[in-house]
């Protein structure tokens, strides 16, 4: 590259993803080699938009921008580094300079991939950054449901003391004694089974597309079908991708094949989850509990019933959320500026 060429880099972040992260790590793996120009769209304190609500922006979810503010920003530069604006069809017809876009999550549902493909925009993204995050975030959710932490935190915010959650028909049991159900065996499925191996969990894996590995295996590790995982699980924990075969794969079926005294972890995605399915199973003793961070409308509605049940601990989508993740991201935002900078192949081409 030409030394005396500044290439023209917009940076679009948020209030999570913070632009100056993004610049510091860009500069850190290139040098001072853009004409950056940065600004925060305000997510999360501003609510995401869905392409299906707006006109001109079809097929697109999960982003926050206006396609005329948006373009205005992004204008004649060469690249852009977001988190979560939008490029639907139209804008990219409006952007003929933009070359490549880094998008900061695991997956680009913020942009055309099609319009991407069709206009020769490299899109890259940055899959596996909030992994550990999450990981870590599901055995603290395991352990607020089958500890009953959540149920001693709001008797005592109510003003209550349940000492009778002594009783020996009440109380919790311990991670040692239980077998826990992991679907999915990705990035996130994986970090899981290590950190719950310390537990002395009896762990079970169900997914079709992975083989366990020799250390796995070793470790007294098991691939089951999802059937056999519904049925032995004490705890089972959703960590697919969501597709056309996983999507409300926890339904009125499968629930019924979980123990009664089982307990549903979902810190994937919403769409997993049948949820008027799943309310009917906690209200009616189907299963004993479920801890709930991801939802099928968000944010959940003031009038759902999952916020009266005393069997379920809900967070608000937060699992991925940590320090480590944003510079995670950026830093692999960076690197692959540098490889392109390099006319190196993408890490991680969408």
């Amino acid at each position: 590259m030409d030394s005396n060429v500044r290439k023209k880099l917009v940076i679009i972040g948020d209030e999570f993803m913070l632009p100056r992260i993004f610049e510091d790590e860009i500069i850190a793996a290139c040098g001072d080699v853009f004409e950056i120009r940065s600004m925060s769209n305000g997510w999360p304190d501003v609510a995401m938009e869905h392409g299906y609500a707006v006109a001109g922006m079809d097929g697109l979810k999960e982003y926050l921008g206006d396609a005329d503010d948006t373009c205005e920003f992004i204008a004649d530069a060469e690249i852009l580094v977001t988190h979560l604006a939008p490029l639907s069809r139209q804008m990219f017809q409006r952007l003929p300079a933009l070359k490549m876009v880094a998008v900061s999550r695991g997956g680009p549902v913020n942009i055309d991939m099609q319009a991407a493909k069709d206009h020769g925009v490299l899109v890259v993204n940055a899959p596996g950054r909030n992994a550990s995050a999450v990981a870590e975030f599901t055995v603290g959710a395991i352990l607020a449901q089958t500890r009953r932490i959540t149920a001693g935190h709001d008797s005592m915010r109510a003003g209550q003391w349940r000492g009778d959650l002594y009783r020996a028909d009440l109380t919790g049991r311990e991670l040692c004694e239980m077998t826990v159900g992991i679907i999915g065996y990705g990035q996130i499925g994986t970090r899981l089974v290590k950190l719950m191996k310390a537990f002395g969990s009896r762990l079970i894996v169900a997914d079709p597309y992975v083989q366990l590995s020799q250390e796995d295996i070793d470790a007294g590790v098991e691939k089951v079908s999802l059937d056999e995982l519904l049925k032995q699980s004490d705890v089972v924990t959703l960590h697919p991708r969501v597709s056309e075969e996983t999507t409300h794969m926890i339904n009125a079926e499968t629930l019924s094949k979980m123990r009664p005294d089982a307990v549903l972890i979902n810190t994937a995605r919403g769409p997993l989850v049948d949820y008027p399915a799943l309310l009917t199973a906690l209200q009616d003793g189907v299963i004993a509990g479920a801890m709930l961070e991801t939802f099928d409308v968000e944010p959940v509605p003031h009038e759902s019933e999952f916020l009266t049940l005393p069997n379920v601990t809900l967070t608000p989508h937060i699992a991925g959320a940590s320090v480590h993740t944003i510079t995670r991201a950026a830093s692999m935002a960076a690197t692959e500026l540098k490889r392109y900078l390099e006319n190196q192949p993408a890490l991680n081409p969408c």
